[in-house]
């Protein structure tokens, strides 16, 4: 079976089919895959991956979704309620994260298809700014924790990425920063929060040296910008990380995650409509007629976005402050409850996204602690330099129950790790991936083996 899923359940298609299937039952087999798969996730055990979580939610969005799978917003002749969906999303997001209003020019921003190009684009931009200043070998200066997205958009653009390091609470050094800026630096790069841990990058630190030497900052806010930009509303010391930092040049923020969109949609705003212009490709003279893209995607999904759209408007601000208040009190509670454990310590000072690893005086393996939470189906994600796992809070850990359910069997966990002291873990830290490496060895076997509660293939 090796890594295919599914083989012993279901015909595996190795060649084009000569006739088609029947509908029903290709729907029954995905359905039975759908529904196997997503258990998990209404137990409350899954760490991010699962933002809203609320079936009614995806219900409509889905419908929402049907009226324009077909469409294609390259033709906005055609569909141009895609540039209305475009527009207001663009202007929900950057009143919420304080971009330049109308009158002083703003605010200007693209859709893109999610996170990976939020982060290359803008590295495309600051490439194009330095070469208009003459800079023909550029770099940017980010902190090791920032995404690899970043590492992808410099090995596709020709960029120099410069690594700076962190400090005992994981956010940027500024020494580290500011030590490998020279003139050839075009844009510095912070997080809001990071993917290992949670953090929030010193932004405001960051925008200053910025200013200082007349270089961009783009804030990486595609895991955490949805969430954190409701923390001051609530009364948490979230500190201030977008626009009202005159540093910051541009922020990404993924409407497809704590923006509660269809997966394959996030929102990327700059300061100035020229930095925005540097992003657009044209090709004027080709025999097919004027070709322009806003970005690295030609055709588009109008589905997506007018999901997009549609869930911000229903949910609206107090929609979003009420999820954002579940899951900054879970994310606590989680905190709470692993600093309870004395062989065990959180990484930093999170707000919805908890990472721990063991204390060094407890000599444990915070992968064996893991084992033991997936073998009750919990699935956190492991991380490395240093070892640990996280646990980014979504709206269905909110859930009643789940915070003492985590808090008895993580104690059992630590029990086990303790027990096992010398045992070699079977997870580790794959990126996007819960799995173990013995699971993914022995083809997804986490899952499959479940696959026993699947009704019988079709003949």
């Amino acid at each position: 079976m090796g890594l295919y899923p599914y083989a012993d359940r279901y015909q595996v298609t190795r060649s084009f089919p000569q006739q088609g299937r029947p509908r029903a039952d290709v729907l029954a087999e995905i359905e039975a895959m759908a529904t196997l798969e997503d258990s998990p996730y209404h137990e409350g055990k899954i760490s991010g991956s699962i933002y809203s979580g609320d079936e009614e939610h995806y219900q409509f969005l889905n419908e929402v979704f049907g009226h324009y799978s077909h469409a294609n917003v390259l033709q906005r002749d055609m569909y141009p309620s895609a540039t209305r969906f475009e527009g207001e999303i663009i202007a929900m997001t950057a009143d919420m994260l304080h971009a330049p209003a109308a009158d002083a020019g703003g605010p200007f921003g693209v859709l893109t298809s999610g996170g990976t190009e939020s982060l290359m684009n803008p590295l495309l931009v600051y490439r194009e700014w330095g070469r208009e200043r003459g800079i023909t070998q550029p770099n940017v200066v980010m902190p090791v924790t920032a995404h690899p997205a970043f590492d992808k958009g410099a090995h596709y653009f020709g960029i120099e990425l410069r690594k700076a390091e962190v400090t005992d609470q994981f956010v940027a050094d500024m020494g580290s920063v500011r030590s490998l800026v020279d003139e050839n630096t075009v844009a510095l790069v912070g997080s809001a929060g990071t993917y290992p841990h949670g953090l929030i990058d010193p932004i405001a630190a960051l925008s200053d040296l910025a200013v200082e030497r007349g270089i961009n900052l783009h804030v990486d806010g595609c895991l955490g910008g949805f969430i954190l930009a409701w923390g001051q509303d609530l009364g948490l010391a979230v500190p201030t990380f977008d626009f009202r930092l005159p540093g910051v040049t541009s922020i990404s923020a993924d409407t497809h995650k704590y923006g509660f969109g269809l997966k394959g949609s996030s929102v990327l705003l700059y300061r100035t409509a020229e930095l925005r212009r540097l992003q657009y490709f044209i090709v004027p003279d080709w025999p097919g007629g004027l070709y322009t893209s806003p970005g690295m995607s030609g055709s588009r999904s109008g589905g997506i976005i007018a999901a997009a759209w549609a869930a911000m408007v229903t949910l609206g601000r107090d929609g979003y402050l009420a999820i954002a208040g579940d899951i900054f009190r879970t994310a606590a509670a989680l905190r709470a409850v692993i600093e309870a454990q004395p062989e065990l310590r959180v990484l930093g000072d999170p707000f919805f996204n908890v990472a721990f690893t063991t204390t060094e005086e407890s000599g444990l393996d915070v992968f064996l602690v893991n084992d033991a939470l997936a073998s009750r189906r919990w699935r956190l994600n492991g991380l490395q330099r240093p070892a640990a796992v996280h646990f980014c809070v979504t709206r269905p850990n909110t859930q009643d129950g789940v915070v003492e359910q985590f808090a008895a069997d993580l104690a059992d966990a630590v029990a086990f790790a303790r027990e096992h002291t010398g045992t070699a873990a079977k997870s580790g830290a794959f990126y996007a991936g819960g799995v173990t490496r013995e699971q993914i060895e022995s083809g997804m076997a986490w899952w499959l083996d479940a696959t026993q509660a699947l009704p019988p293939a079709s003949a």
